[in-house]
This record gives structure tokens, sequence and C-alpha cells, in this order.
């Protein structure tokens, strides 16, 4: 269920023409699917703007394709596979041929509506190696309804890079910051900018590194304000995260 469906079911009883019954019904009607292995919650949607998101990575091939025929039948909006093979998608090009497949992000992405982009969201990378995750956040921005800038391999060891291009950052409603090795590019940004920014670390790096826990450190103990961290190579977390503040400021009259 989609929240122009909520609205329209409230507007007929407002009007008279639905019972508060029928109407009751029609909210609770199958809100989830009990498939044995998963149970799928058909009012993501409502709650969240997008129906319940796929991670692929670990679940046997044999589930994908009926978690993917019951979102396609329960909801409307797009539908997102993520951490998803190549043998994903030629599993979901099973159910639906024009299936989108993003190799960078690892992404799978059913579209069946395009939404207007609004305000402005900035997301960075430290380097060429950090894109991946980039392009998690930025998928899951574009998909949700925001306008995405990107600016890719400015980390610091050219500090000028970034520098040179800070005139991006003007207008943005927030950033997506995207570094592993030491991760300091967001403390650099953070101290720049005036919006939020949303500090990934990612699994890029060295020995010392530690598969991503220097950067999670580094980010966490930034003395920049307004620098939030998510989880190692959580682009999809960042790029929602994202989504949340742009349109909360473009509601309030930002951006």
């Amino acid at each position: 269920m989609r929240r122009e469906e909520l609205a329209e079911i409230l507007e007929k009883v407002r009007r008279g023409e639905l019972g508060v019954e029928e109407a009751t019904s029609r909210i609770a009607m199958e809100p989830v699917t009990d498939l044995g292995f998963a149970v799928l919650d058909h009012h993501r949607e409502l709650r969240k703007g997008l129906p319940e998101v796929v991670y692929c990575e670990g679940k046997p091939m044999d589930t994908i394709r009926p978690i993917v025929e019951t979102l396609l039948e329960k909801n409307q909006g797009n539908i997102l596979l993520t951490r998803a093979s190549e043998e994903v998608y030629e599993e979901v090009l099973r159910v639906f041929p024009q299936a989108e497949y993003h190799r960078q992000a690892r992404y799978v992405l059913i579209r069946r509506e395009e939404r207007e982009l609004v305000g402005k969201i900035v997301v960075a990378t430290g380097g060429t190696a950090d894109i991946p995750v980039a392009e998690e956040a930025s998928i899951v921005a574009e998909l949700t309804g925001n306008r995405v800038e990107k600016l890719y391999d400015v980390g610091v060891a050219g500090m000028h890079r970034v520098l040179a291009r800070a005139e991006v950052f003007v207008g943005a409603n927030v950033a997506v910051v995207v570094a592993g090795m030491e991760g300091a590019l967001p403390s650099i940004v953070g101290g720049m900018v005036e919006c939020p920014v949303i500090a990934v670390p990612t699994s890029v790096g060295y020995g010392a590194n530690l598969g991503g826990m220097a950067a999670l450190l580094g980010m966490l103990n930034s003395c920049a304000m307004g620098v939030a961290v998510v989880n190692i190579d959580n682009g999809f977390g960042a790029g929602y995260i994202a989504n949340l503040i742009n349109k909360a400021a473009v509601r309030g009259g930002g951006g």
C-alpha cells in the first residue's frame, strides 16, 4: 500500500462513500506474505517510500524468484535488490525482463515509475576504489526522488581536488562522503560545508586498515561538526538517510 492509496481510502470515508469497517479491512489487507522462508512486509512502501528491499548476499538462489514475484504482485513502486550477483540478475530477468543491473553498485532495479528529483545531495569519494559504495548511495537516493551530484576521486592525498570543487556543495542539503584507507575525507568536507555529512567508511585499504575498521574509527573520531557515520560499506543506508534529510529540507523550504 502507498500513501496515495491510503489517502484515497480516508477521503472516501470522509465523504461517506466507504464504511469504516471496509476501510479498515482494506488498510489491513495482506500487510505481510509468509513464504515460509521469508515474511514480506507490504506496508514498507507506505512507511518508507520503497517496497521492501531485498538483500541478496547469502540467500539461496531458489528463494529470489518467489520473493520478487510476490513483491511485484503486492506492491506498485520500484523494487530494489542489493548485493546482487549476475546470477541473481539472470533470475530476476525471468520474472521482469526490463530489470536493470548496476554492476558497480551490485544492484538489480525493477523500475516501474519515475519520480521528480528534488533538492540536492552530493555524493563524494576519496578514491575510485570507493565508487561502488558511492554508487549504492547515489542510486538509492535517486530512486527515492532526490537530485544527486557526484564528486568522485577527491581524496586527501590530493586535497586541492576537493577544495577546487567546493562549489559543488553549494545548495546541498546533505553530503554523503565515502572513503577507505584512513577515512579522513568526511572530516575535510565537514569542515567546509554547512550541510550535514554522512560518512561512509569502506573496506578499501592495506592490512592495517582492518577491512574498514581504521576508516570507521577515524570517522567516528572526526572533530568536524555535523558528521554522522554509517557502517562499513553501507552505501545503501547512507543513501536512504540522505534521502530523508534532503526531503525534510525540501519540505521545510530548503533546496
